[in-house]
């Protein structure tokens, strides 16, 4: 029988005596042994798991030199002059790195990381969000103009495509195999420095840091929360810095696990915390854009919290772990199924359930027409309910591209104004506005936050549900006009776009 052993070698100052325990395991149990030895001049060894699963010595070299030629620098360039409207206030501002400027082009830099030998790039959504020009340099210093494929907000992911071919990509590896304690490397391009390496180990999984909920700013529709962003990062202590957003984190078989998207810092740099999306939910974002061009996410419908011992005291819960189901949102997928307010949900599928977070990862890897199995603690009975997940227009079909695309591009989120402001301004109705940063409305119009609409060209308009049905039957190209006031002018304003 082959024996796997690790060696530890503790050297004692002022001492010719070296102590040597050697472990070894077998099937049957384990024994130790202990030796003494001389002292002889010695090395710590570390190991890893290799593809087969084989114990091999750590090489931080190797998988470095596997991984750096497929990640790329970018350069987004935004052409119109100004400091953009609320940039002091994005939580992205630290991680992607911006030079200072009020004049001229707006110019930033970051990483991404080529998935297909066909010129396919994995990137971050803030890293190109709003640019008209993307540059990406190779490994090589080679540079090529690149197109935007598709962007998710939900998860901050973009993919981008060169049109160079036989490049040297990475493979997505399952992300759900990896463990606490790991070694990884991150990989990027930090303070616009090239390809630098920096190595640390997974310091947990399933993070939420509400990073992409607040850059996203979403608002209410038909008075149920949009609370879409998709956070489950995996947490690493590799050091990453602004500039690395996009780039690579990569276990140490050069296998892409994560995408590297944010840091938690007050000074904006590195102090211990780094944050990557997990290949698992980076992968059905690719294929996903490459198949139907926008992201078909599956939508439950439900407002989940993660069940604590504060929470289970509160609501008289037998257990101290998963997602409590608080409320259902309009054509709630999982209240049709029989779902109930107060349920746990503890698995969904093979999945077990111990968060929220865990469960809106699970649920955003899904499409609408899924069918999943969900296993839920009801006051104490375990109860198991098939779901069939719809779309958030609570319907079963996927979402076409040019729907999703011309929405999109306008970059506003719509809520339903509130009832104290419309008392206000004696309205009966009206559709508040949030902007997006790089959106058509933002960049080519004047309308700012807080504009209230209540006309779409010529038709009223009372919800913002109704808003966006009426802007998916427009065609590319078409014009729309927005008419509405603001709280404190109450005066109308009628701003135009096409579509």
């Amino acid at each position: 029988m082959k024996n796997f052993g690790s060696l530890l070698l503790a050297a004692v100052l002022g001492s010719a005596l070296t102590f040597a325990v050697v472990r070894y395991f077998d099937p049957a149990g384990s024994n130790i042994k202990i030796e003494h030895v001389a002292g002889v001049p010695a090395r710590p060894a570390a190991f890893t798991l290799n593809e087969r699963g084989e114990a091999v010595p750590l090489d931080f070299v190797g998988t470095a030199d596997k991984v750096m030629n497929a990640v790329v620098h970018i350069k987004s360039t935004q052409e119109r002059a100004a400091i953009s409207r609320g940039d002091e206030n994005n939580p992205f501002r630290d991680f992607f790195f911006t030079p200072p400027t009020e004049r001229g082009p707006s110019v930033g830099t970051g990483s991404g990381v080529i998935i297909n030998e066909g010129g396919y790039i994995v990137t971050n959504n803030h890293v190109v969000q709003g640019a008209d020009i993307v540059e990406v340099t190779l490994h090589d210093n080679r540079s090529f103009k690149a197109e935007v494929v598709g962007v998710d907000t939900d998860t901050d992911i973009a993919l981008l495509k060169v049109s160079e071919k036989g490049l040297p990509y990475l493979s997505f590896v399952n992300s759900d195999n990896t463990r606490v304690g790991e070694w990884v490397l991150a990989v990027g391009n930090p303070f616009n420095l090239n390809s630098t390496v920096t190595a640390g180990i997974i310091s947990a999984k399933g993070r939420s840091i509400n990073i992409i909920r607040s850059n996203n700013q979403a608002g209410k529709e038909g008075g149920q929360p949009l609370n879409t962003a998709i956070e489950s990062f995996i947490q690493t202590d590799a050091a990453i810095n602004p500039g690395n957003s996009g780039g690579a984190l990569v276990d140490l078989n050069g296998g892409l696990i994560g995408i590297n998207t944010a840091i938690a810092s007050q000074t904006g740099s590195y102090v211990g915390y780094g944050f990557a999306v997990p290949s698992n939910i980076v992968s059905k974002v690719v294929e996903d854009l490459l198949a139907y061009g926008t992201v078909q996410r599956g939508w439950l419908g439900v407002t989940v919290q993660s069940v604590n011992s504060e929470l289970a005291k509160e609501k008289d819960l037998n257990i101290v772990e998963g997602a409590y189901v608080a409320t259902f949102a309009d054509k709630s997928a999982a209240k049709e199924a029989g779902i109930e307010e107060g349920d746990v949900v503890v698995r969904i599928d093979n999945a077990e359930i111990k968060s929220s977070t865990a469960l809106i990862e699970y649920i955003g890897r899904k499409r609408p027409g899924d069918k999943v199995s969900m296993t839920v603690n009801r006051k104490g009975k375990t109860v198991v309910i098939p779901v069939v997940l719809k779309n958030r227009e609570g319907k079963l079909g996927t979402v076409k591209r040019e729907e999703a695309d011309a929405i999109a591009s306008l970059g506003m989120e719509l809520s339903d104004a509130e009832a104290g402001v419309l008392k206000k301004l004696d309205l009966k109705n009206g559709v508040k506005v949030k902007l997006n940063e790089g959106g058509k409305v933002a960049r080519y119009t004047d309308m700012q936050d807080g504009f209230i609409i209540t006309r779409v060209d010529d038709q009223p308009v009372k919800s913002a549900k109704e808003v966006n049905e009426l802007l998916r039957k427009k065609k590319p190209g078409e014009l729309t006009t927005f008419s509405g006031v603001y709280e404190n002018y109450p005066r109308e304003y009628i701003y135009a776009i096409r579509m």
